[in-house]
Parts: structure tokens; sequence; C-alpha cells
């Protein structure tokens, strides 16, 4: 499946407004866009490192569990872009990763209005995240 077909998925049962693909670089400690909806204020190839919130570190990578920011203070909590952001219409964020043999490969970030997720979206996401392995490992090498 390629990134445009899981981000139509992910618009279809969960709802997107900025969707994303991260591919985790362990040596480095940093995430890699490797796939945007909004690649104007996005683009791929763009890096983030992970220091800002070693909350977010501990669940989404270190945990492999997913993190879900209901609002924007949650989001303005993770997110040192937060102004950008909100101003696309996100308030709200799910990041699931994407695991393959007990190892986190990357990351899927789900971005739409305030309010508009909860545990049930969550849910539906990381049923999505394990379609995102081979064109997340094709990306990586």
């Amino acid at each position: 499946m390629t990134f445009e077909e899981l981000q139509e998925r992910v618009r279809d049962e969960v709802g997107v407004r900025l969707f994303t693909v991260l591919a985790w670089i362990p040596e480095r400690q940093a995430l890699r866009r490797v796939h945007t909806s909004h690649p104007e204020q996005y683009p791929v190839g763009g890096e983030k490192s992970v220091e800002i919130a070693q909350g977010w570190l501990a669940t989404c990578i270190e945990g492999r569990r997913p993190y879900l920011g209901p609002d924007r203070a949650a989001v303005r909590g993770i997110f040192a872009d937060h102004a950008l952001i909100e101003s696309l219409g996100c308030g709200a964020v799910i990041n699931v990763p994407v695991v393959e043999d007990g190892e986190v490969v990357g990351v899927l970030n789900l971005l739409d209005a305030e309010g508009a997720y909860d545990d049930e979206s969550v849910a539906a996401a990381e049923k999505l995240a394990s379609l995102a392995v081979p064109a997340l490992l094709d990306a990586v090498r």
C-alpha cells in the first residue's frame, strides 16, 4: 500500500486534515518525514529531533503506544510548530507508532479539529498503522 492510499484510508476511517508519516532514525533520535498531505508546510525530508517532548518519546517510541492529544493545549505541549498546526485548522492529534518485529520503524501523525479524536479514533488509527510498514521500510532504504 502506498502512503497516498493509506492517507485515503485514514481519511475515510478516522478523519484527518493533516497527515504525515515519519521514519524513526534511532541512531540520531530523530524522525524524518517521508510522506505529507501538506508538502508546502511540511515537506518530505524534513527532520525533527525528539528532545522537545520527552514524555512523547517515552510513550510512542520507547513504549510503542499511541499518543492522543485531544485539544489545542495537548498539541501545544508537544509541537513547537503549534501555531502553524492551528493555522491549518488542527487542534487534536493522534500519533501512532508503526512497529515491525517489535521495533518502531516510524510514526503516523493524524491531526484534525480540536475534539475530533477520542479513544475510538485511536483504536481505528492503530489498526491502520501496520499497513504503513512496507512503504516505510522502502523509504528508509
